[in-house]
């Protein structure tokens, strides 16, 4: 019974390590979309989050079916319901990226307000934080977690230097208020993209060393 439960975690973490690739695509390609305006590639990963969406039932099901079956206790327990959580956190960062790219066609209609610089290096923090996250959770690396929680600091900083930019662009010339309100919400989506990367790393420290440290600690003590 032991091996059959290792194997039932093993596809697990499996499914999630391939929905964690599919966000990870879907947040680069939608950077990709806006700064090429390449409005039929915006519209794939809008489409492409109905793949999210369905890995995001199946890793609910696979593990609500480990629970019945196997019964899981401690450590076990937390890597099941680790898991159907990470899911999800995953499933709202594609919806995000979707979100992108509909701002994406929008912005596309209208000349470009400026340079894409600042967004895409915030879209590709957030995708590395993605990334690290899902890594601590396979090689429950609680220390790694915690860097990425750490992380989260940059993409809130950045988001806010951008968001002061945009608010001059609109105040000098109201011309621009549409365009730069569109790219404040891209700024914003990928804000909440980060913000998910970090629950899954504050998920991991709960699943290696049983603590819940989500509402509870300042990030610097941490």
């Amino acid at each position: 019974m032991e091996r059959h439960f290792e194997e039932e975690f093993d596809r697990i973490k499996h499914k999630i390590l391939t929905m964690g690739s599919l966000v990870e695509d879907q947040i680069r390609n939608a950077m990709t979309a806006l700064v090429e305006r390449d409005e039929a590639l915006a519209q794939r990963v809008i489409e492409n989050d109905r793949n999210v969406n369905a890995l995001d039932v199946e890793i609910d099901e696979m593990s609500l079916d480990a629970l019945v079956r196997y019964q899981p206790v401690a450590k076990d327990l937390r890597f099941v319901t680790t898991a159907m959580k990470i899911s999800s956190e995953l499933e709202r960062m594609s919806d995000l990226a979707e979100n992108i790219c509909e701002r994406s066609i929008e912005l596309s209609e209208e000349p470009q307000l400026k340079p894409y610089i600042d967004i895409p290096h915030m879209a590709e923090r957030a995708r590395i934080m993605v990334k690290e996250s899902l890594d601590a959770f396979v090689k429950m690396d609680s220390a790694l977690a915690r860097k990425v929680i750490q992380d989260d600091d940059f993409v809130d900083i950045l988001t806010e230097q951008l968001f002061r930019e945009l608010l001059s662009f609109m105040m000098e010339n109201p011309k621009t208020i549409s365009r730069a309100i569109r790219l404040s919400f891209i700024s914003k989506y990928i804000e909440r993209i980060a913000d998910h990367a970090t629950n899954v790393a504050e998920l991991v420290v709960y699943m290696v060393e049983g603590k819940i440290i989500r509402h509870t600690i300042p990030p610097q003590a941490i």
